[in-house]
């Protein structure tokens, strides 16, 4: 187990450092092109399309992984994973159409409307075809996906970096890159799953209502968490845009996004690491233990990771983002040193998950949320996007909080013996 559990995480890292690459020389480029006030309306509606996103999540790997885990054999997945597409894409269709009524509603910008429309096409890809994920993760199997991912990775770079040298200045140019990028992901996907289902039994065209409804209860929390958790980490740049210059925005945008690129290595840390260390495990005592070990050592690789961030933080935006972004080396090195709190919030939640407490979940992301508008409601017109960078930090030791006295609870109360 140790070695097939060890063969997953490089995987899983290798993609993310690829990723890591790819992404910050993405957002160099398209920082250089846009110029700041175009890269702020850039990152502005690729915050609208990723809320609208989190909408497609009715049943996401919280729900399906743990379920596909438990399945004795590998014939007995197709039902479950042809339900979960359903959902997905059923949400996925009505997320779009909302998010097209939302953006032409609250923007006459003809460019802002075409890039969110472009962009929005992810929508109807990722989660849907991100079934397939679902299933390898729960094989313990990511190398497949990750391969994928890296491969269009290096597509989408190619690309920015074919539109950047040849001049091309335009928001909507960029937005279908990144749209192109997860139609190839969605493509490959789906002929991984034909070829390694091939032989077995048709998936059918039946639906079972019982099973939609069962699927559709389980994930109403964990799909209104993950509505929350979006909005959360994106209304401050919802709350900045009004509030301040378009340059302020894209300063602020540029350092979240460099930011994001070290953070999200949490996340997939932990549900590369889940199904064999925690949900795998008999004994809930020993599952309880490993969250708590995973959430130090997640905390103290999020601190080591924001350390060297913050230290590097002039260099890096220079480097990157040049001259015209040189506000941006303040405001990455105030949230970078909060990158323990979220990298071991990521952990934490993974005791909500293996307990099926989903209502903890939303209750934490639902004071992140009331968290994040308060403060930034106070901070933001006196300070900025610095008052937005203090409100990101105090929302993310909200949500650390609330985990950690989950924690206490259950170990305490000995429920998880029950």
């Amino acid at each position: 187990m140790q070695r097939r559990l060890t063969h997953n995480v490089l995987w899983v890292l290798a993609e993310r450092g690829v990723q890591t690459v790819a992404g910050i020389g993405i957002a160099a480029m398209l920082a250089r092109a846009l110029g700041v006030e175009g890269f702020g309306l850039f990152q502005y509606a690729q915050s609208l399309v990723l809320i609208g996103a989190a909408a497609t999540l009715v049943c996401g790997a919280e729900v399906t992984v743990p379920r596909l885990v438990a399945l004795p054999a590998a014939d007995s997945h197709q039902p479950l994973l042809r339900h979960v597409f359903v959902l997905r894409l059923a949400a996925a269709l009505l997320a779009y159409m909302g998010l097209l009524v939302a953006v032409f509603w609250l923007s006459d910008s003809s460019i802002l409307r075409a890039t969110v429309a472009i962009l929005g096409i992810s929508i109807l890809l990722r989660e849907p075809f991100g079934t397939v994920i679902a299933w390898l993760q729960a094989q313990t199997d990511n190398r497949p996906a990750a391969v994928i991912a890296m491969a269009a990775l290096l597509a989408k770079l190619l690309l920015v970096g074919a539109l950047y040298t040849g001049g091309v200045r335009t928001l909507p140019a960029y937005a279908c890159v990144l749209a192109l990028e997860s139609l190839l992901v969605a493509a490959c996907l789906a002929g991984l799953y034909v070829r390694r289902t091939r032989g077995m039994p048709p998936l059918g065209h039946t639906l079972d209502r019982t099973m939609l409804q069962t699927l559709l209860h389980d994930g109403a929390l964990f799909w209104l968490a993950m509505l929350l958790m979006m909005a959360a980490r994106r209304v401050d740049q919802l709350m900045l845009k009004p509030a301040v210059p378009l340059a302020e925005l894209g300063a602020y945008a540029a350092s979240m996004q460099l930011l994001d690129n070290l953070l999200l290595l949490a996340t997939v840390m932990v549900n590369a690491l889940a199904p064999l260390l925690i949900y795998a495990q008999a004994d809930r005592t020993i599952a309880i233990r490993r969250v708590a070990q995973l959430a130090g050592g997640m905390a103290l690789l999020g601190l080591a990771g924001g350390a060297v961030l913050a230290l590097l933080a002039p260099w890096v935006v220079h480097l990157l983002y040049g001259a015209a972004f040189s506000d941006a080396a303040a405001l990455l090195r105030l949230v970078a040193l909060g990158s323990a709190l979220l990298f071991a919030d990521a952990a934490l939640t993974l005791l909500a998950v293996m307990l099926r407490r989903p209502v903890w979940i939303v209750g934490k992301w639902l004071a992140v949320l009331v968290a994040t508008v308060a403060i930034d409601s106070l901070l933001i017109p006196a300070f900025g996007a610095r008052g937005a960078a203090i409100g990101y930090l105090c929302a993310n030791a909200c949500a650390v909080a609330v985990g950690v006295a989950l924690l206490v609870r259950v170990w305490r109360s000995r429920e998880h013996l029950a």
